[in-house]
C-alpha cells in the first residue's frame, strides 16, 4: 500500500509545487568515473540548467535506490552492498557534485535549541516513511540540528504523552507531524503555539504548513510517457479507492488522457489493493479482453510486479507485446524482468523540505503564510515500456 498521496484539491495560490528541495551533501571522489549514459546526460543537463543535484539524481545515474545511496554515502556498516555498487554511487555523486549531509553544515556554536521532534504514526510497515525520516535527518544535521523520531502507532494516549514531553524539552525548536500515508488530519490542540510542519498530511483549514507528494502530476507524467510512445489504449490498475493516493493518481491518469484527446474507458479501469496478487488478477482480466490494452499503468510497483507475472503466464513479452508502467520506484523495480519503468515517490525530498521549512519558521522567523507544498518525483525509464511509434505501420 502506498503510504503517500496528495490533497484531492488542485494547487492554488496557497500551494507551491517544487521539483525537490535540494540542499544535500558531497561524496568522496573515486578513482574512476562512470561512462556517460543517457540517464547521466539527462541528469547533468537538468542540473546544469536548473538546480542543485539531489540524492535522486545520484540514484538514477548509479542505477540503485535512494536508500542504497544513503547507506553508501553515509558509510553504513553491515550492509550487503557490493564494492562495485559503492563505487558507482561515489562516482555518480562526484559526477553530479552531490555533497554528503554535513559537508556544508552550518556553524551554530552557542545555540542551545538544536532538536527537531519528528512525530510519525507508523514506520515499520512500509519503506516510505523511513525514507522521509532519512531526508529530514539529513537536512537537520546539515543545518546543525538533531532529529528525534517518535512513533505514536496512531494511539492518542501515546501521542498526547509524547507531545507533553516535547513541550517540556527546552531544546526542541518545533515539530514535524507526519503520517504513513497521505490523508487529512486534525492535529491535537497540544501542538498549538509550537512551530509545526505537516508532512504527508494536511488540514482542511490549511492553518499549518504542509508538505505532500504531487500525486496528480506524477500520474499525469507516467500516463503521458505511455501516450508519447504511441499507446492510446491504456489499462489502469489503481489502489484502494478510499485513499487519497488512489483518487489523485486516477485524476492524473484521466487528465493525461483528456490532454491527448483520448476518452476514458471504464472497461480498462480496475481498483486494486496495492498488492501483487490483485495486480496479477486484474492484469489477467485486461489482457484476456477481445481488444486488450497495449499498455497497463499500475498505481504502484507491487501491483506492476503482479502484472508482469500475468503477462508472462499468457506468453506475452514485455515490452514487445504489452507495456507495463509502475509507480513509487521501490527497490524491487530495478530487479524485475524486465526492469520496471516507474515514477519516483519523492519521500526523501519531502522530509528535507519539511525540516527546511520548520527551521525557517522557528529559527529564522520568516513570515511565511501557511501553504501546501507539493513535491514532484521524476520518471524513471527502464525497460518495461515499448515504443509503438517506432513500429512500422
Amino acid at each position: 500500500m502506498p503510504e503517500s498521496a496528495s490533497s484531492r484539491k488542485r494547487a492554488d495560490a496557497g500551494e507551491i509545487r517544487t521539483r525537490h528541495a535540494d540542499k544535500t551533501a558531497a561524496a568522496p571522489a573515486s578513482s574512476a568515473s562512470l561512462p556517460e549514459s543517457p540517464a547521466s546526460r539527462r541528469v547533468s543537463q537538468e542540473i546544469a540548467g536548473k538546480r542543485r543535484p539531489t540524492m535522486t539524481d545520484v540514484a538514477r545515474i548509479a542505477g540503485v535506490s535512494q536508500s542504497s545511496v544513503s547507506l553508501v554515502l553515509n558509510h553504513m556498516t553491515g550492509t550487503r552492498i557490493s564494492a562495485a555498487t559503492s563505487r558507482r554511487v561515489f562516482d555518480a555523486a562526484r559526477e553530479t557534485g552531490y555533497e554528503l549531509p554535513g559537508a556544508r553544515r552550518q556553524d551554530r556554536a552557542g545555540v542551545d535549541r538544536n532538536v527537531i521532534a519528528y512525530l510519525v504514526d507508523e514506520v515499520s510497515t512500509s519503506p516510505h516513511p523511513v525514507v522521509s525520516l532519512d531526508g529530514a535527518r539529513d537536512a537537520g544535521w546539515e543545518a546543525g540540528f538533531l532529529v528525534a523520531a517518535h512513533v505514536t502507532r496512531s494511539n492518542p494516549q501515546i501521542e498526547t504523552a509524547t507531545i507533553e514531553a516535547i513541550r517540556r524539552d527546552p531544546n526542541v525548536i518545533g515539530v514535524i507531524y507526519s503520517t504513513i500515508f497521505t490523508r487529512r488530519v486534525s492535529p491535537p490542540p497540544s501542538l498549538d503555539g509550537l512551530p509545526t510542519v505537516l508532512l504527508n498530511c494536511h488540514t482542511p483549514d490549511r492553518r499549518l504548513h504542509s508538505v505532500v507528494p504531487g500525486e496528480v502530476a506524477g500520474a499525469f507524467a507516467a500516463t503521458q510517457h505511455l501516450i508519447k510512445r504511441g499507446h492510446r489504449r491504456i489499462g489502469f490498475i489503481n489502489g484502494e479507492p478510499w485513499m487519497e493516493a488512489s483518487a489523485d493518481r486516477l485524476k492524473g491518469f484521466r487528465q493525461a488522457l483528456a490532454t491527448a484527446d483520448i476518452a476514458f474507458d471504464a472497461e480498462l479501469f480496475r481498483n486494486g489493493d496495492w498488492l501483487p496478487l490483485q495486480g496479477y488478477r486484474h492484469a489477467l482480466e485486461l489482457l484476456r479482453m477481445g481488444n486488450p490494452p497495449s499498455a497497463i499503468f499500475c498505481a504502484n510497483d507491487l501491483m506492476a510486479v503482479g502484472a508482469l507475472e500475468a503477462a508472462n503466464e499468457l506468453g506475452l513479452r514485455v515490452p514487445q507485446d504489452v507495456s507495463i508502467m509502475g509507480y513509487d520506484d521501490q527497490e524491487l523495480a530495478r530487479y524485475t524482468h524486465p526492469p520496471l519503468s516507474t515514477l519516483v515517490l519523492p519521500n526523501y525530498e519531502m522530509g528535507r523540505r519539511a525540516v527546511e521549512l520548520l527551521i525557517d519558521l522557528a529559527i529564522h522567523n520568516k513570515p511565511i503564510r501557511p501553504m501546501v507544498i507539493k513535491i514532484d518525483g521524476p520518471l524513471i525509464e527502464r525497460s518495461s515500456v515499448g515504443d509503438l511509434t517506432a513500429k512500422p505501420g
